[in-house]
């Protein structure tokens, strides 16, 4: 009797369980629509824009290098020291070229002087083949006279033999005459009237002193364009050949981005759709862009060693294509960018990209 009483004063005591509430039907029907609204929303997003994070700044870089070898006598620049085009970078040592210069100016008025020397003997030969036919026509006449003599058994024939030695000479002389003045008209350019700068041992002179110059000037090495010094360690008392590669410059303008997009995202990619850059370096700034131009092959093919897919197993791999953006405008107070840095792109996929391009260049 008393556990009966104890019994029900305990389930008098327990409070009755909470009912489970029944989840709304609208909950039911809002939960998927909104899932499939979502990737519904994702997939049309996707047919309006691609987007990469396989995309890197870019910029022109320029290796220095001489084009005269020589001794480093100035290092002008520092490493990552801004520079404008034509600044001085480094210079070679140019007593050497000074030298080169002074020895082919010579050489240049030494054919001058020659063109001069042949002139004169032009002139001076003219005399000598007059004389010289006047001679020979002398002695023709002699020697006629002396063979109706000898004829008439009135001289001796040694005197016959002279005159007829004369006559030899006399052509002797006149050929040497007129062979010499064939060799200073040579000289002329087969004319004693040819301008002494149209000469070829003249004109040859002068490239020889042009280049002479050409190498003076080339010692002193500048910028060919604005940018910024790269790493180096050029010094002063370093012998440098031409051609050796001293410094990198890294050009500061143009500056364009480098996106590789999957092949499957280039459907609908044409040159001139707009685009947006947003650099891992400086988040929340944005950078407007376009599309400028689209690789002609995979970033694969541009490599050392291409795949050689008929050979072997075969995996396929979706490829990347490079696409070139070019900038368009950015922030005021964007941050100047750096070649190499790394970027996220998303490109606008519109219709009539090219019109839109055509439009871009022409304002």
């Amino acid at each position: 009797m008393t556990s009966k009483i104890n019994q029900a004063g305990e389930n008098a005591a327990t409070p009755s369980a909470p009912k489970r509430r029944r989840v709304p039907v609208w909950l039911w029907v809002a939960g998927p629509l909104a899932v499939a609204g979502f990737f519904g929303w994702e997939y049309l997003a996707s047919q309006r824009e691609v987007s990469t994070d396989n995309a890197y700044i870019k910029a022109e870089r320029i290796l220095i290098a001489p084009q005269v070898g020589g001794r480093v006598v100035e290092v002008a620049v520092q490493q990552n020291q801004p520079v404008k085009k034509g600044d001085l970078l480094f210079r070679i040592d140019a007593d050497p070229l000074t030298i080169a210069v002074a020895q082919n100016e010579a050489l240049v008025a030494r054919m001058a002087n020659t063109a001069s020397a042949s002139r004169a003997k032009v002139v001076g030969t003219d005399s000598s083949i007059r004389a010289a036919q006047e001679t020979l026509t002398w002695a023709q006449r002699d020697l006629v006279r002396m063979q109706q003599l000898a004829s008439q058994q009135l001289v001796s024939r040694k005197m016959l033999d002279d005159a007829r030695h004369a006559v030899a000479e006399a052509r002797t002389d006149l050929a040497d005459a007129i062979a010499t003045q064939s060799e200073a008209t040579a000289t002329l350019s087969g004319s004693a009237g040819t301008p002494t700068r149209d000469l070829p041992e003249y004109r040859a002179a002068m490239a020889m002193l042009a280049k002479a110059k050409l190498d003076l000037a080339h010692a002193e090495v500048r910028a060919p364009v604005d940018g910024i010094v790269g790493l180096h360690d050029l010094q002063v008392g370093e012998y440098i050949n031409v051609g050796q590669s001293a410094m990198p410059l890294v050009a500061t303008s143009p500056i364009w981005v480098e996106a590789n997009f999957k092949e499957t995202e280039l459907t609908k990619m044409q040159v001139g759709q707009p685009a947006t850059i947003e650099v891992d370096s400086y988040p929340g700034v944005k950078w407007k862009a376009h599309v400028a131009s689209i690789a002609p092959a995979s970033g694969a093919e541009f490599s050392v060693l291409p795949p050689q897919n008929a050979t072997g197993n075969w995996v396929k791999i979706v490829q990347r294509i490079p696409v070139r953006l070019e900038i368009d405008s950015a922030a005021a107070d964007a941050p100047q960018l750096r070649a190499g840095m790394s970027a996220d792109v998303h490109v606008e996929l519109r219709e009539g990209g090219t019109a839109s391009s055509r439009a871009t260049a022409a304002r």
